[in-house]
């Protein structure tokens, strides 16, 4: 199965490391900056590899290679443009969050994908946690029965030099702000556990000490689920000194689940009514992480790869990467116009921020 890398920055170790774990060719890499690709290739051993070719247009790289399978892993803006243009071509595609920018190139990905019978993955790697399998194993065999309420709380630090590295970064042209590009990750999770159907979001943001980006530093949000269950979203990227936790908790009337560590790998709380004695190996279950990332590109990559060769819809399609964006942006407009905002989402994206915390 024949592969490229669009986009060589700071996640494209993760993607490189599921292609050598799953035995795919890579055939190219591309990246407007030269020196990205060259470091990228060192530091899995390919630099010597001749038969990886580099680009520094990805148009020309799709034109002149015979690909079937893409992942785009470019800053957040070109996402959907890339992503619509491999479509176009027949090529399956793996795209990093946020899937795009707005409502309307997200629906435009479905549709197109669907009419050219192309498999789309979302990157929410997560879902492929140990401990968030585990959670969800529990929630599908009905052992919390009835859904109370649940939280997702992303408390990270995100200081001047990680913006100053890639001034994409926190504008709403390219990025979004906290809530869209480090906690959405969670924001996915939290979503995917009440059961996706949600009726209503009432949410602020908060530009605290980020004053040099565009977008905000804190998120807050209260969600109203279809099913009646209640849950809350906090993120951010302004605790002090260094990333402190992603933490999801899961309430029901016969059980309750806590996921924490960095990014939602090990296992805090795990009480059930009908406990047995498998669940001991539950209590306290640690995945060990090389960064906050996790190890899920592997597995997602994995199943992607089984959904091309089975024609079946991979496990996070395009549908569940525009349910995430649906969340933030709807946080994003309820904090523009002051009011909880109704679900679904229509012709709303970041740019429609542009000025709320004065830029």
């Amino acid at each position: 199965m024949k592969y490229a890398l669009i986009g060589c920055g700071r996640i494209a170790t993760n993607h490189i490391k599921a292609v050598l774990n799953n035995g795919l060719e890579l055939a190219a890499v591309c990246d407007i900056i030269p020196e990205q690709m060259e470091s990228l290739l060192a530091k899995h051993g390919l630099e010597a590899r001749g038969d990886i070719r580099r680009y520094t247009d990805y148009k020309k790289m799709l034109e002149e290679n015979a690909l079937d399978l893409v992942a785009i892993a470019t800053q957040s803006g070109p996402h959907a443009p890339i992503a619509l243009d491999c479509i176009d071509r027949g090529i399956n595609v793996i795209i990093e969050k946020p899937m795009a920018m707005n409502m309307a190139d997200a629906e435009e990905i479905i549709a197109r994908s669907r009419e050219k019978g192309v498999k789309v993955s979302a990157c929410h790697q997560n879902r492929f946690n140990v401990a968030v399998q585990e959670m969800r194993r529990a929630l599908e065999n009905g052992r919390f029965g009835k859904i109370s309420h649940g939280s997702i709380h992303v408390r990270w630090n995100r200081n001047r030099n990680y913006y100053d590295q890639a001034p994409w970064r926190g504008t709403w042209a390219e990025d979004g702000g906290a809530l869209m590009n480090q906690c959405i990750h969670g924001i996915d999770l939290l979503r995917w556990m009440l059961g996706d159907e949600i009726e209503e979001v009432y949410g602020a943001t908060r530009q605290q000490f980020h004053d040099y980006l565009e977008a905000e530093d804190i998120g807050m949000a209260v969600v109203k689920s279809k099913n009646g269950a209640i849950a809350t979203i906090e993120g951010t990227t302004n605790v002090y000194p260094k990333n402190l936790e992603e933490t999801l908790y899961l309430f029901g009337e016969k059980g309750t689940c806590k996921l924490g560590g960095t990014s939602t790998n090990n296992i805090d709380v795990w009480e059930f009514a009908d406990e047995t004695g498998a669940d001991e190996k539950n209590k306290g279950l640690k995945e060990a992480t090389s960064n906050v990332y996790g190890n899920g590109h592997t597995s997602l990559y994995a199943d992607m790869i089984d959904a091309i060769q089975n024609d079946r819809a991979p496990y996070v399609d395009a549908v569940a990467g525009r349910n995430a964006l649906e969340m933030v942006l709807a946080i994003y407009k309820s904090q523009k116009e002051g009011r909880p905002v109704k679900l679904p989402l229509r012709d709303f994206g970041t740019e429609d921020m542009r000025g709320e915390f004065g830029k």
